[in-house]
């Protein structure tokens, strides 16, 4: 297949100008590849999850262990996608370090450290890896290729949006990634917050 720079050309869905290693709270949506429902069903309002869905919890609250600037808050895991508020905290900054420029390392590739990219990136590995080993299908896709993330602006947002998550399951018959209300993907959160009355 020949490359096709309307349909192989990714676009940034992050904030311009955005330094996504400041400190702040993000919500996060993360959608499963060709939202299939692999983490469990909504059972009578409640989440069910299966092992792959308990897989996707311990990954999430493992994040802080690898991740020290960074808390988790509110969170569900829903049969194909996952909402998430992760809070970066403020870090010290020891001095810089000063490096010749005739010598200097290459720039990195991908999300800078300690950043909302490599920490969502680090978690959808993980769990990609362990629930792979658990179907033996290494190498399948479980993650659409990018997340959402919504800037947590103030005290209203984070309880509408802390609200918006507590409640998520009970409303998953008319949620938009519900099997059978499947929308267009969005290149936002925005639908989301909409939901979330923000």
């Amino acid at each position: 297949m020949s490359f096709d720079p309307l349909k192989h050309h990714r676009h940034s869905i992050r904030l311009k100008g955005h330094d996504y290693t400041s400190a702040g709270a993000y919500f996060i949506t993360i959608c499963t590849y060709q939202r299939d429902c692999l983490f469990g069903e909504i059972v009578a309002g409640a989440v069910r999850l299966n092992d792959f869905g308990s897989v996707v919890c311990e990954c999430w609250e493992a994040i802080p262990r690898h991740f020290p600037n960074a808390t988790v808050d509110a969170f569900v895991v829903m049969p194909n996608h996952v909402h998430g508020v992760l809070v970066i905290n403020e870090t010290a900054h020891v001095g810089a370090t000063h490096a010749s420029p005739l010598h200097a390392p290459p720039l990195p590739h991908g999300p800078k450290r300690q950043s909302i990219g490599a920490i969502i990136g680090s978690f959808k590995s993980a769990v990609t890896k362990r629930i792979n080993v658990l179907r033996a299908m290494p190498g399948a896709p479980v993650w659409q290729r990018n997340y959402y993330e919504h800037i947590v602006r103030n005290e209203r947002e984070w309880h509408a949006i802390r609200r918006y998550i507590q409640n998520n399951p009970v409303q998953w018959a008319l949620d938009r990634d519900h099997p059978d209300n499947r929308q267009p993907v969005s290149p936002s959160a925005a639908p989301y917050l909409r939901e979330a009355g923000v």
